[in-house]
């Protein structure tokens, strides 16, 4: 079956409320979990899956994704019809970006077409969880669906942030409302909705033939939860795969995150690092796979007086990571991260190449990559000093955009508690 499939992960996200994390990167490029891009969790559910043929949908701000793509990536053997191929906006179909999830599929009909598949599985690139999608496939074959809709028991409080599938007792979707103010509880279970986690397969007959009809309307928003699958339940044969019961069960408590906040993001990294995972990075049936690093091993030595001695309490330390007599509590630290000598980082995120110098404080912070934080510098001690500087999430996350240059004699920005979002094209952007 899966050789028939051909595989499409739209990863042309904005991302606007990560940014400043977004603000030089597509939202599927963050890194996440010390080793890692988000867009891997989908990458390596596709490689595990025996999904071997994939297409990246990509748009806003690529090349730090398409890069990790290229370094990462390249294991397919396309001698064999395997492959992972890069897709940015080609103008095929009008003069316009990607203007919505159903529209960036559909400015790639001739992909499908040519690609011979039976079956479409299409998959968002920014969400953090393990799946077998061969059981989801089996499950849409063994029931002769012609589009099958990937669900989660989610809190009813929850729900209005998805699309919410009502299923009869045959599997089959009876209803689908797309971020519904009231959302229609499970049967004998007031607590909780069945919510679609934006994962479906498709026939490709089917996908092709929906697509043309939606892009010829004209008061369509060209988006999967909100057009395509409310029309087809109607029409069509749309099936529910409950996620992580029964077959393909990788994901022992069906750990699914949508990181889309800062604060979401956040509390997903530091969840890696509770004594039981909720997401374990070091399932061996199932590993998680990334970009190579050249780097050396992490490293913690005494500081340079050779007085200090480096304390790390739960950590994880990237390749190339040297603490230097500092102090490295509940924190996540990336490739190439330096801690100097007195230097204590808390509960927080560190990205790639980042220098925490001699005596500096960081707390409850996330900090991009190439930021060089002075001796005795302190971050997420002071919420109205960082206010002046640095974006602070509603949980009072401090966020040091990627780049950032410290300078004690320049005027102090306007204190802000929110992002500023970038300015876009009038057409929505694939999310």
């Amino acid at each position: 079956m899966q050789d028939r499939t051909i595989s499409v992960i739209l990863a042309g996200g904005v991302g606007s409320r990560l940014h400043p994390l977004t603000a030089e990167r597509a939202k599927p490029g963050v890194p996440f979990g010390g080793n890692y891009r988000i867009i891997d969790f989908a990458l390596s559910n596709c490689l595990h899956s025996g999904m071997r043929r994939i297409l990246v949908l990509t748009q806003y701000k690529s090349h730090s994704l398409h890069k990790h793509l290229r370094d990462g990536w390249s294991v397919f053997n396309p001698g064999i019809g395997e492959y992972v191929t890069i897709v940015p906006p080609q103008m095929r179909t009008g003069a316009s970006w990607y203007a919505g999830t159903a529209d960036a599929v559909y400015q790639n009909l001739y992909l499908l077409r040519r690609s011979r598949a039976e079956r479409v599985l299409i998959l968002s690139g920014d969400h953090i969880y393990r799946m077998d999608y061969a059981a989801m496939l089996q499950f849409h074959c063994d029931h002769q669906a012609d589009a099958t809709v990937a669900c989660m028991k989610v809190p009813v409080r929850d729900a209005t942030s998805f699309g919410v599938v009502t299923v009869d007792d045959a599997g089959r979707v009876r209803k689908f409302h797309e971020k519904p103010t009231r959302p229609q509880t499970l049967p004998g279970d007031p607590e909780h909705a069945l919510a679609s986690m934006g994962i479906y397969i498709f026939s490709r007959e089917l996908l092709c033939s929906v697509l043309e009809d939606d892009a010829a309307q004209k008061d369509s928003s060209h988006d999967f939860g909100k057009d395509i699958l409310p029309r087809l339940i109607h029409t069509d044969r749309v099936c529910g795969y409950q996620f992580g019961g029964g077959p393909g069960r990788v994901s022992l408590d069906s750990y699914w995150r949508d990181v889309g906040t800062i604060d979401s993001y956040y509390a997903a990294n530091m969840s890696l690092l509770a004594p039981d995972p909720p997401l374990d990075l070091y399932q061996s049936n199932w590993p998680i796979m990334s970009a190579n690093c050249q780097s050396p091993p992490a490293r913690a030595v005494p500081g340079r007086s050779g007085k200090v001695g480096s304390v790390i309490d739960n950590a994880i330390l990237g390749a190339g990571t040297v603490v230097s007599g500092g102090t490295v509590r509940n924190s996540i630290l990336s490739r190439n991260v330096r801690v100097d000598e007195g230097a204590t980082v808390a509960d927080s995120i560190v990205f790639d190449d980042v220098q925490i110098g001699h005596g500096a404080q960081v707390q409850r912070c996330i900090i991009d990559k190439h930021v060089n934080i002075p001796p005795n510098e302190r971050i997420g001690i002071d919420p109205y000093l960082d206010a002046q500087r640095f974006v602070l999430s509603d949980d009072g996350i401090v966020v040091v955009p990627r780049d950032y240059r410290f300078n004690s004699l320049s005027t102090p920005e306007k204190p802000r508690r929110h992002f500023e979002p970038p300015v876009m094209p009038a057409r929505k952007a694939v999310i």
